[in-house]
């Protein structure tokens, strides 16, 4: 267990520092205290599950899914999560709900909070569709990411990681390697990393890391290799070619062979520094399979933190 997090045991979060929020929709809302706050719970939900223990915090309560977009990582955690915490889960895929038939988002997100969902998890691919829907409805609202703008437990679920591999954030380089622009995991990363003490390197294409210049705590790089340089940790990011992200790169081919992480290329970072990346991996294009593989890779264990992390969110919120 990392001993800097500090946070007093399940039984005793009356002495924790006050929780304030109602919604979760990006990890800027949350001061340093709350970060805290919620990877010490996070910490606690996983040492629980991995003694196969069971908590009640939900019981009764009912956590609905409406997931504009695919997702698999996200929404099964954000399912078993609320399961392990007791609550009755509600799985609404947008595309089959009566979206299709003309009703707007909110009306389908009111009809989910009339028949008892208290909580309810929103992926869209609008930027700002969780924020309306938190001043529309009158559930609780959990970003579980929007358009280009935010991803707030991805953020909180690679600090965990990290800080399991590294021990503190405080001083680290951590190197973010992609397609920038189009990624919300990228946003909300920025902030949280930096409010934890680390330092953002953004490594990429003019194009694709463009307007992130004055972001306090980061600094841009257009040559792989500098970016890389004794770095402590490095993300990759996936293409997203869904949100045209093919601007700015010629070919698929030429990013790859510029950009694309493999494990002589890693070997310029710090030794034995880790690498996270959120999924869906493109395996050949950002990253190859055998350094997605190799013991420098996290992404699995980005997976299993997310339970734990979405646990915390979930059990917080609805404290």
């Amino acid at each position: 267990m990392i001993e800097s997090l500090g946070t007093p045991p399940v039984a005793d979060h009356a002495k924790a520092p006050t929780w304030r929020h109602r919604h979760l929709l990006d990890v800027d809302q949350l001061d340093h205290a709350e970060i805290e706050r919620c990877l010490g719970l996070a910490i606690e939900m996983r040492s629980l599950r991995d003694r196969g223990e069971r908590l009640d915090l939900l019981r009764s309560q009912i956590v609905g899914l409406a997931f504009a977009e695919a997702s698999t990582r996200t929404r099964v955690s954000f399912e078993v999560a609320a399961a392990a915490l007791g609550a009755q889960v509600v799985d609404l895929p947008i595309e089959a709900s009566s979206v299709t038939k003309g009703e707007s988002l909110i009306d389908t997100l009111r009809t989910l909070e009339r028949t008892g969902v208290g909580t309810i998890v929103l992926r869209h691919a609008a930027s700002g569709a969780p924020y309306l829907a938190a001043r529309s409805v009158g559930a609780r609202v959990v970003n579980a990411g929007d358009g280009t703008h935010a991803h707030p437990t991805q953020a909180l679920l690679d600090a965990l990681t990290l800080r399991d591999a590294l021990g503190t954030l405080e001083g680290k380089r951590v190197a973010i390697v992609g397609d920038i622009g189009h990624s919300r995991v990228a946003r909300s990363n920025i902030h949280l990393l930096t409010a934890l003490g680390a330092t953002v390197r953004l490594v990429g294409p003019p194009a694709w890391v463009r307007g992130f210049e004055d972001w306090p705590g980061v600094s841009i790089s257009h040559e792989l290799e500098e970016g890389l340089r004794d770095a402590d940790a490095v993300m990759a990011l996936r293409v997203q070619l869904e949100r045209d992200a093919g601007g700015g790169v010629p070919t698929l081919r030429e990013y790859t062979a510029r950009w694309g992480l493999d494990e002589e290329r890693m070997a310029l970072a710090a030794r034995d520094a880790p690498l996270l990346h959120p999924g869906p991996t493109n395996e050949g294009v950002e990253i190859t399979p055998e350094l997605a593989a190799s013991p420098r890779s996290l992404i699995g264990r980005q997976v299993s933190n997310g339970v734990a992390v979405r646990m915390a969110v979930l059990a917080l919120l609805a404290s």
